[in-house]
């Protein structure tokens, strides 16, 4: 197939390194775009509060990680609020923007943490200063009726050759299959139809353009359903191809397969820096110790 063979040429040019904390920031690469993926895990706005309570040394170290990583474009999932975005982004480095979805005010308890509710969760970009871009509605239809689902957040990074980016975070529970013990399945492949509209949207367009986020789906599986209908090549520029390649997670011990994915169409693939994709991870602190559940996933793409 040409999307799976698109897929294995890309991972024999991505062996690449993994970035660990607290490293040095790496020297920008000329003529080249670094576009990142991270969900923060229960980002709130105020300290001590939601699923993940944080401390001001926390913020602080979060601060810390987004220095080291260094990215041109962030796509954030699990944020709370533009203000709690700010209190990560330093927002005279960053435009920070985030969806435009209404909390639905159904928060439930949080697990493993009695007496804590769960916040909003909302999608969002941190855009470095002097990036210039501009906001396309977002893809509320992401949702598909349900307030608990988030939307997409769509921009377009303005140059000589403007580029498409779309971040989302999909329902969680089906990481693989079509079925599953309660209806994750079904709604994650109700979502289907929306992205793949909006990709071809884009590909028929002759846009360049990449989907960046919190997939919930380990979509490098051999014979993955939801990546092979979205993965069709029709039309052609919506020949997909995943920036890690077949390569593993190394994140979190248990957990060797991606989730988080940087996916680029195929004039994005094109762009692509080589072995320029890198999983940040956070040192030699335990799991247990990491700032988020998530560590972030990045990629360079020629630019302008």
């Amino acid at each position: 197939m040409l999307a799976r063979f698109t897929v294995l040429l890309l991972a024999t040019s991505l062996t690449s390194s993994c970035m660990n904390a607290p490293a040095p920031v790496a020297a920008k690469t000329p003529g080249s775009l670094k576009l990142a993926s991270w969900n923060l895990e229960h980002l709130a706005e105020r300290g001590g509060v939601g699923c993940r309570p944080r401390s001001e040394a926390d913020y602080a170290a979060l601060r810390r990680h987004v220095s080291a990583l260094d990215a041109d474009v962030i796509a954030f999932q699990e944020v709370e609020s533009r203000a709690a975005a700010q209190r990560v982004f330093d927002p005279t480095r960053y435009d920070v923007l985030i969806s435009g979805r209404p909390a639905s005010g159904r928060g439930g308890s949080c697990y493993g943490n009695p007496g804590q509710t769960i916040g909003h969760q909302a999608v969002g970009f941190a855009i470095r200063r002097g990036v210039r871009w501009t906001r396309n509605p977002d893809l509320a239809a992401l949702a598909v009726g349900n307030p608990d689902l988030r939307w997409g957040v769509d921009i377009t990074v303005q140059g000589a050759r403007p580029m498409r980016l779309l971040a989302l975070h999909l329902k969680s529970g089906c990481n693989s299959g079509r079925t599953s013990t309660d209806a994750d399945c079904p709604v994650l492949f109700s979502q289907l139809p929306v992205l793949e509209r909006w990709i071809d949207a884009r590909a028929a367009a002759g846009e360049t353009f990449a989907v960046l986020g919190d997939w919930n789906r380990r979509l490098a599986a051999r014979g993955d359903t939801f990546y092979a209908e979205i993965d069709d090549a029709d039309p052609g520029d919506a020949d997909l191809a995943l920036a890690a390649g077949d390569r593993q997670a190394g994140c979190k011990a248990r957990y060797r397969e991606f989730i988080d994915h940087i996916v680029l169409g195929a004039r994005a693939a094109q762009r692509l820096v080589p072995n320029s994709f890198e999983e940040y991870r956070y040192g030699d602190v335990q799991e247990a110790e990491h700032p988020s559940d998530h560590c972030p996933v990045s990629v360079r793409l020629g630019w302008p």
